[in-house]
């Protein structure tokens, strides 16, 4: 079930890679997986990247994994499904209840 608790989904190779990526580079833990949206000419694209939460920003654990969404992008993200596959993140948004 999505709940504002976690309002996105980390499939099981994503976390792992992300774990993996936090400790190989050393990465404080204060950073986190920032997911958001980036708006563009013919519409908007998925934003993922380490980043520290700044005060516009939610954090949430999701399968202990640090997620950060600023509260402006909550709503376009709410049910995105970050995965891993050979070459990178991916991002859908799923419709449906879990």
């Amino acid at each position: 079930m999505l709940t504002l608790d976690n309002p996105v989904f980390v499939r099981p190779e994503a976390r792992q890679q992300i774990l993996d990526t936090l400790q190989a580079n050393k990465i404080p833990g204060e950073y986190g997986l920032r997911v958001g949206v980036r708006g563009g000419g013919c519409g908007s694209s998925w934003l993922l990247g380490f980043d520290l939460p700044g005060p516009a920003d939610e954090v949430y654990n999701v399968d202990e994994v640090r997620v950060i969404i600023d509260r402006k992008h909550l709503l376009y993200v709410l049910g995105a499904e970050i995965g891993y596959e050979p070459g990178g993140f991916t991002v859908d948004k799923v419709t449906e209840s879990r």
